[in-house]
């Protein structure tokens, strides 16, 4: 699939494929994954694994084991057959996406002109911890990292239908949230599996009143609408109104 067509070098282009693309496979493949969710998430990793492979900035490659164990659990909450894990790994090393040269973009040529990066502290998912992460925001994208060295992301937040608010429990913090009960995301959890994102909002920390509101501002800027997800809710909002 992925080796038909160049992909985009804009994230949010990338995620909107690989959504799409999991929904069309799973309906024509109903026996393979549980649910879309699974591809999806393996198409995101498939594509971290190229550019891990493949790009000489990462010096640390990826092995067949360790592929196979960050995509633990991707299945629904199971396991998706070894073999095919294996298979689709050692696929993408002896045959990575071919892009022309002229036009060449991987994963991680999308960090290399932000729109804004630097350091805040982000608290976590499920456990409700403080940690300082590096923040990328690129391409209506915002991404983290353990440490700004660090090539692949911990996690992705594509920025569509969010929005941003300034938290008043805690100083210099600002909520990424969305209308819906989770936001759409992809991460790498602690064992280094690929992971949806579980959060209902992301709640970050700047240093500074005027560091918050330079993020907020940028962010606001990145976020963008899709005009059949606004009308979905005005539907969903007069429908409930009439019951």
């Amino acid at each position: 699939f992925l080796g038909k067509f160049r992909l985009p070098g804009e994230a949010q282009k990338i995620d909107r494929m690989m959504e799409e693309f999991a929904v069309v496979y799973c309906e024509a493949n109903s026996t393979v994954y549980s649910k879309s969710d699974t591809c999806y998430v393996l198409a995101f990793s498939i594509i971290m694994l190229n550019t891990s492979l493949h790009n000489p900035s990462v010096k640390d490659k990826l092995t067949a084991d360790q592929f196979v164990k960050m995509n633990n659990g991707i299945n629904d909450g199971g396991d998706l057959p070894a073999q095919l894990l294996i298979n689709a790994y050692h696929s993408i090393k002896s045959l990575p996406f071919e892009i022309p040269e002229e036009d060449t973009q991987d994963f991680t040529i999308t960090f290399y002109n932000p729109d804004k990066r630097g350091y805040l502290v982000k608290e976590g998912g499920k456990r409700k911890t403080w940690k300082k992460r590096y923040f990328v925001l690129t391409d209506n994208c915002l991404y983290y990292f353990v440490r700004e060295s660090e090539t692949e992301p911990k996690g992705i937040v594509p920025l569509e239908n969010l929005m941003v608010t300034e938290c008043k429990d805690r100083k210099f913090t600002f909520e990424i949230r969305s209308e819906e009960k989770f936001i759409k995301a992809a991460k790498t959890d602690s064992g280094g599996k690929m992971v949806s994102g579980n959060h209902e909002n992301y709640r970050i920390q700047a240093a500074n009143q005027e560091e918050m509101t330079s993020w907020m501002d940028a962010i606001r800027k990145s976020i963008s609408k899709d005009p059949f997800y606004t009308q979905m809710q005005v539907r969903k909002k007069n429908a409930m109104s009439k019951q």
